[in-house]
């Protein structure tokens, strides 16, 4: 019978150890630091001030991305520069002048974001560096990519902070961050966390947020409405699952609570021009509630990281303006999740998730 042998090459042999010299780097080679995991936390942004001209800069900046606005050039143009960016920025500036951090001089959105970048940073210990960006404004995303860069994260993890996917957010946050990576000679390995609208983590941690909330208030509400920032309708039909991802979002929250769908409602808040967004809108459904008799209600913001303008200025004041104006007694906002306990358990299961495999 013939016997099988194995090549020389493939018989199996005991492991030998073999100490290999670090090679020495050529005098003139340039400082190259890598090794390192970095995340960088990715929100929509805020004005350096209230006053005119940086109002008017991060209007501009804003309005000018074609993700917001999808309307022609030759029509927005004109109208952005001519018009919009004349009357806009003294009105909006009062309205942000509402919210203001005196104490540290600038937005909530950036002091939120901040906090939640530090409170993450010291939950994830050494092995990740964190860093955090706005989209609009200040600091800015490819500051702070080449920062990580230069701390030596040829891995970096894109964390949008949205639940709910949407190209007017998500998508410009991530082309802002491709756009420094077509810059860049070494780029770095990168993942974008997905969105996180249905995650049961989240969901639970709304669900909490609000029944504490409510346990604050000296009355309970009729009515709590779930409201998310609106988009055009247009951009739902072109395909955004934006919409879809709300209605979900909401409605898992409401079953997560018990209430019925007339008990919670989802609608839509911020609209701007006079294209038709989303519906039902926020405004007009606090209006009628008010006139149909309701006396109680709350009000939540599921789709926002961190309490902004949307949140402070329209949701807890001009819908409560418009709720009691219109026979509304009793009125209450519940805050977003932001840097609370609850907030960063959220941000930091979306964050470990999104880096396995890598630390």
């Amino acid at each position: 019978m013939n016997e099988r042998v194995e090549p020389e090459s493939l018989q199996p042999s005991s492991p030998v150890s073999v100490p290999v010299a670090p090679a020495a780097m050529p005098p003139d080679h340039p400082l190259a630091k890598t090794g390192r995991v970095g995340v960088l936390l990715m929100n929509l942004g805020t004005p350096e001030a209230t006053s005119y001209w940086p109002m008017r800069r991060y209007l501009k900046e804003f309005l000018s991305d074609r993700r917001v606005i999808e309307v022609p050039r030759l029509i927005w143009w004109p109208l952005l520069n001519l018009v919009i960016l004349s009357k806009r920025p003294g009105p909006k500036g009062k309205d942000y002048d509402s919210i203001w951090n005196k104490e540290l001089d600038e937005g909530p959105l950036k002091t939120i974001t901040r906090g939640q970048c530090e409170k993450l940073q010291a939950a994830m210990g050494d092995s990740v560096l964190i860093d955090w960006a706005m989209r609009y404004g200040k600091p800015e995303v490819s500051v702070r990519i080449q920062a990580l860069l230069d701390e030596g994260c040829d891995r970096i993890l894109l964390v949008p902070l949205y639940p709910q996917y949407a190209a007017a957010t998500s998508a410009t946050a991530c082309d802002q961050a491709f756009k420094a990576l077509m810059q860049m000679r070494w780029q770095p390995t990168v993942r974008v966390s997905p969105p996180y609208h249905d995650d049961p983590v989240y969901i639970g941690a709304m669900a909490d947020s609000i029944r504490e909330g409510l346990q604050t208030l000296d009355f309970e509400p009729e009515v709590i409405l779930t409201s998310f920032h609106g988009v055009p309708k247009s951009y739902l039909l072109k395909g955004d699952p934006y919409h879809c991802q709300c209605l979900k979002t909401g409605r898992l929250i409401r079953e997560r609570l018990g209430y019925s769908s007339e008990q919670m409602r989802v609608t839509f808040q911020s609209r701007f021009g006079n294209e038709e967004w989303l519906k039902p809108y926020t405004d007009e459904t606090v209006i009628a509630l008010a006139k149909s008799g309701v006396k109680r209600m709350a009000i939540v913001a599921p789709g926002f990281t961190a309490d902004c303008l949307e949140t402070l200025e329209e949701l807890d004041g001009e819908n409560r303006h418009y709720f009691e104006e219109n026979g509304g007694e009793h009125y209450a906002f519940i805050p977003c999740l932001n840097d609370s306990d609850l907030g960063m358990r959220v941000i930091e299961h979306v964050v470990r998730r999104e880096l396995q495999g890598w630390i």
